[in-house]
């Protein structure tokens, strides 16, 4: 690898312009890679909910999908899914973040990583195949904080490959940079993977989530509703510049960010009005000089394909591009810089009781081992949850009032709204849920993920971390 330059990109992912992320069932895995995009992110992480029988058949529906055996029958319809032979779509696989362990696992003594059991088993038992068929093990890493978490994946990869015989860089990998912390190492964990990297990817929504996570408990940090926190407010335009620059600079891929929203069924107006929004949404990134994007339905594949053949229509990427160079200027206070809401709109009442809504229905969700659910014409998945729970904590821990009504954003109103909401529901595991999600709200000390607050509740073992107690309602 020249020095200051990632190594050279594989030929079956030079042209990245739409990929599509899902879970790793088999119905999903063999629908994203029929999808017409030109990656499948099967993803262990944020839109699966880590049941022993979610890991375990995920693992083997990737193995199937990389033999090329893979099919599925409706149970209910008689309806044989398989994989095209004529193009389907190269397969990333995105572990768990390092902050997830594995509980039905121990070495040592020691519960396993999250991120190692599933890097290592799909590694192990596909890296021969897939290179029998000129592709490659691709993964997405999630949730890095920094150039020395980079540096550990980098260390795992080489143990890894030497291990399995293989060549140094045959594991390639794309950071999804979703914590503000890592947008200040953004050249750091290239560095550090440049013999792996294949680039870094905007992950929007867990960087929100980090970004107020982070700053908490200062009063100027204090974000508002979560419908403000688009990409045009100013921190994210600065994160997208700075992560282009720095990317094209090193000669790697700058991928786009997720388009949460969905097609809205037996509505043709309001449907049309949603497909307008995700097209504006990737021309702006193509136009900013992204090389691809994401999305999180089948149907959305034809709306960003068409947005990037239109403004990439001869180069299969823009890493080559002038596109970008302005993020050279971009400062840390750019890089922090919430939008400003006129006074009365910024956090309303409205605003409070869909985030409740929001954590309820996915905690409950997570808890029945689902990781992804449509919500209000959109997919939320952890990192969705995520902004809503701790914009809602952190309006608690200062005492915020809802501009519309004057109320203060107490923890008994939390509760009241909690109650009223689950009230409402019957079955599944509403009732858990409502427990959990009073709980992480109105604690005095933030919980860093709803996920590690929820993880003993799915087990099929004893686990042997913390048990995080129910409270009661």
């Amino acid at each position: 690898t020249p020095p200051g330059r990632c190594a050279p990109i594989p030929a079956d992912v030079l042209d990245r312009r739409v990929e599509i992320t899902g879970p790793v069932d088999r119905k999903m895995v063999i629908n994203g890679l029929n999808s017409g995009a030109n990656v499948y992110m099967a993803d262990f992480e944020d839109s699966t909910s880590p049941t022993w029988s979610n890991l375990t058949e995920g693992q083997r529906n990737l193995r199937d999908a990389v033999k090329g055996t893979i099919s599925y029958t409706n149970p209910k319809t008689g309806k044989i899914y398989e994989v095209r032979k004529d193009k389907s779509a190269v397969l990333f696989v995105r572990p768990r973040g390092w902050h997830l362990d594995e509980a039905h696992v121990t070495v040592n003594g020691r519960l396993a990583s999250g991120s190692l059991f599933d890097f290592g088993l799909y590694f192990y038992h596909n890296v021969h195949t897939l290179l029998s068929k000129n592709t490659g093990p691709y993964f997405y890493l999630p949730k890095l904080e920094g150039y020395l978490e980079a540096r550990l994946w980098n260390d795992v990869f080489k143990a890894a490959q030497l291990y399995l015989g293989v060549p140094i860089g045959t594991i390639r990998a794309t950071v999804l940079l979703e914590t503000i912390t890592a947008a200040f190492e953004m050249e750091e964990m290239l560095y550090e993977l440049r013999d792996h990297s294949l680039g870094l990817n905007c992950g929007r929504w867990d960087y929100l989530f980090s970004y107020i996570k982070k700053f908490k408990c200062h009063e100027d940090k204090i974000a508002p509703d979560r419908k403000y926190l688009t990409m045009t407010t100013p921190l994210m335009e600065a994160y997208v510049k700075r992560l282009i620059y720095v990317c094209h600079k090193r000669g790697t891929f700058a991928m786009g960010g997720m388009s949460a929203a969905i097609p809205i069924k037996n509505d043709p107006k309001a449907n049309a009005e949603a497909m307008a929004k995700i097209e504006q949404d990737k021309v702006r990134e193509v136009l900013a000089g992204h090389d691809g994007t994401w999305v999180a339905h089948p149907a959305l594949v034809s709306v960003a394909r068409k947005v990037f053949d239109t403004h990439m229509p001869n180069t299969p990427n823009q890493i080559g591009s002038q596109k970008g160079l302005e993020g050279a200027n971009i400062t840390e206070a750019d890089l922090l810089r919430l939008p400003v809401i006129p006074r009365g709109q910024a956090v309303t009442s409205d605003g409070l009781e869909k985030g409740i809504a929001i954590v309820l229905a996915y905690t409950e969700a997570w808890l029945r081992g689902v990781g992804c659910i449509p919500i209000n014409n959109a997919m939320e998945d952890a990192a969705t949850a995520e902004i809503s729970r701790t914009q809602i904590w952190q309006w608690a821990y200062h005492q915020v009032a809802t501009e519309d009504d004057d109320q203060i954003i107490s923890k008994s109103r939390i509760t009241k709204l909690i109650k009223g909401e689950v009230s409402k529901k019957s079955g599944g595991e509403w009732r858990k849920a409502g427990r959990l999600v009073n709980d992480m709200l109105t604690k005095d000390i933030l919980d860093d993920f709803l996920t590690t607050v929820c993880y003993p509740h799915i087990l099929t073992t004893a686990y042997q971390g913390d048990i995080i107690p129910d409270s009661r309602l």
